[in-house]
């Protein structure tokens, strides 16, 4: 786990260990979401990214016989 200190503009430095684990790259965006009393950034990836990411679902679905 790793610490990071708030500048007097409340800005905060990722750690390297961490951008790397997740590879975040300067200028990149990150959604700040506030749970109760953490905070967790979330990289935003473009939806370029992940053509081809599902190509391993089945999409054989078993359905009621009602439903086309």
């Amino acid at each position: 786990m790793s610490e990071v200190i708030v500048s007097p503009k409340f800005q905060v430095v990722i750690p390297k260990a961490v951008r790397d684990a997740v590879a975040i790259r300067p200028g990149q965006r990150v959604q700040v979401i506030a749970h109760g009393n953490r905070i967790e950034l979330v990289p935003l990836r473009p939806i370029q990214e992940l053509r081809g990411s599902l190509e391993d679902i089945s999409d054989s679905v078993e359905r009621d016989p009602d439903r086309l």
